[in-house]
């Protein structure tokens, strides 16, 4: 049985000197769910536009920013619409805007009330504090193109039995991760949730042997 998700997620837009707006990374609408033989869900998503890249490792060399938390670390954007600037200040030109909330970001930077943000594509520029939001969410793989699916499982243990196999670029939330398995949940189109385990490594917006509670 096929199941047809709608996804109508618009994801990030350029906004240039000439008034020319263009998708940066955008998510079509059409994803697919497909009920396995298994019983399990496949939740898909159409394949980023632009070219990500692997984050940073656990080695990253930590600081600690004027607002007392760690650089850089992750957040997850508040709103539905997001301004990027090219400086940290209202007087500086907006670059592009994000059209999309819930989506990763990593905290590079801060000045001010301003946080320096870079995206799964690797594009960065400086947002005003209160639009980003401490709740972890994650993009499933998003760097070297398409992968094979991601699996959910029910437990921490890849032997487990499958909720679900989740595609390159799918948005997730993440509840709490050990160092190696991220609990991940998924909103699905038809009003259902999918929950369970997923592979750390996998994901852009943790990083590799970070370990937390949302």
């Amino acid at each position: 049985m096929i199941v047809l998700v709608s996804h109508l997620i618009n994801f990030v837009l350029n906004v240039r000197k000439m008034i020319q707006i263009a998708a940066r990374l955008q998510f079509g609408a059409g994803a697919l769910a497909l009920v396995m033989a298994t019983g399990s869900i496949m939740l898909a998503a159409p394949t980023l536009i632009g070219t990500a890249h692997a984050q940073s490792g656990t080695n990253r060399n930590l600081s600690v920013g004027p607002s007392g938390l760690p650089l850089p670390r992750f957040v997850s954007l508040k709103s539905n619409r997001v301004n990027v600037r090219v400086g940290p200040g209202q007087e500086y030109e907006v670059s592009w805007i994000y059209v999309r909330g819930g989506l990763p970001v990593e905290v590079t930077q801060e000045f001010d009330n301003w946080r320096r943000v870079r995206d799964s594509a690797s594009n960065e520029g400086w947002v005003f504090h209160s639009l980003l939001s401490g709740r972890r969410t994650a993009i499933v793989a998003p760097w070297g193109g398409r992968s094979e699916p991601l699996p959910l499982y029910r437990e921490r243990n890849p032997g487990a039995k499958l909720n679900a196999r989740l595609e390159t670029g799918l948005l997730i939330k993440i509840n709490e991760c050990d160092g190696t398995w991220c609990q991940a949940e998924i909103d699905a189109p038809n009003d259902e949730t999918y929950e369970g385990f997923v592979q750390q490594e996998r994901l852009w917006g943790v990083y590799p042997g970070e370990i937390f509670e949302n």
